[in-house]
């Protein structure tokens, strides 16, 4: 999925199931202790910022955007020369994959095996939850997609849909079963040289602070949850927010927080719109 501001019938689905179970999301009890985080030795760092970043999936890649040091572009859609050159002009790059769910499209997409596949991700036909229980079978999908960022020089990858537990997937997904997950692959990230984003998991911040190296936030002003995401930068990391509809003052808010956030269309293609 490249587009997932909440949509207000999913988010007034959930609110019921997260009010019940709100002492489980806020301190979720993995289904088996976490293992340490692994350093990124020689990883690209992201220290806090205020400034403009980008983020561009679809359309001409713009290389030339104003006030951009970091940019996130689709890994697979992408050649090495490409993330050459932006790295050239002094850019930041991030690999973006999916990493919580099947998109058919992809020239992977024969390698999951059946039993993987989920319901169909509401609002995207083409794409399926994946069962993130099963590390086992995920694991050589996804280090190859890892690789496969790393071969093209990226520094560091952001990996979407990191919060199933949340949505109707089809597997009875627990907190515990996403924050084993989260940190299983945030190991995995760094054990292959590259910094990694958390994206849009807040109830599990608090843990998982201490895997990622920034987090990828959406919509979080609109729909006032950008709070959990401040641990990033109490610890010295960024936070990367895109508003997809412009809630008053969320500029003066981004600031204060610390948040590099920007206003981009729902198609994700060049355009965008700086605080």
């Amino acid at each position: 999925m490249r587009f997932n501001p909440g949509k207000p019938s999913m988010r007034i689905a959930l609110l019921a199931a997260v009010a019940t179970a709100c002492l489980t999301i806020a301190m979720p009890t993995p289904a088996t202790a976490l293992p340490p985080p692994v350093p990124c030795q020689g990883c690209t760092a992201f220290p806090p910022t205020t400034d403009p970043w980008q983020i561009q999936f679809q359309g001409k890649l713009n290389f030339k955007v104003k006030k951009a040091s970091v940019i996130d572009i689709d890994g697979f859609d992408n050649s090495a020369a490409t993330v050459s050159t932006l790295e050239a002009g002094g850019r930041k790059t991030l690999c973006y994959i999916s990493a919580g769910s099947w998109e058919n499209w992809r020239p992977d997409q024969g390698d999951f095996p059946p039993e993987l596949l989920g319901n169909v991700y509401d609002g995207y036909p083409d794409e399926r939850w994946l069962d993130i229980r099963r590390m086992d079978l995920l694991a050589p999908i996804l280090e190859a997609r890892i690789q496969m960022c790393k071969d093209k020089g990226f520094d560091a990858v952001d990996p979407d849909n990191l919060n199933g537990f949340e949505n109707d997937t089809g597997f009875p997904l627990t907190a515990g079963d996403q924050i084993n997950f989260n940190a299983w692959l945030a190991n995995l990230v760094h054990s292959k040289g590259l910094a990694v984003g958390l994206k849009n998991d807040g109830p599990q911040v608090g843990t998982l602070v201490n895997y990622y190296d920034f987090a990828i936030v959406e919509s979080c002003f609109q729909y006032e949850e950008c709070s959990p995401y401040e641990s990033f930068v109490q610890n010295g990391k960024a936070v990367f927010a895109i508003e997809y509809k412009r809630p008053k003052k969320y500029c003066a808010e981004a600031k204060l927080l610390g948040f590099s956030a920007i206003y981009k269309r729902p198609d994700l293609k060049a355009s965008r719109i700086t605080c």
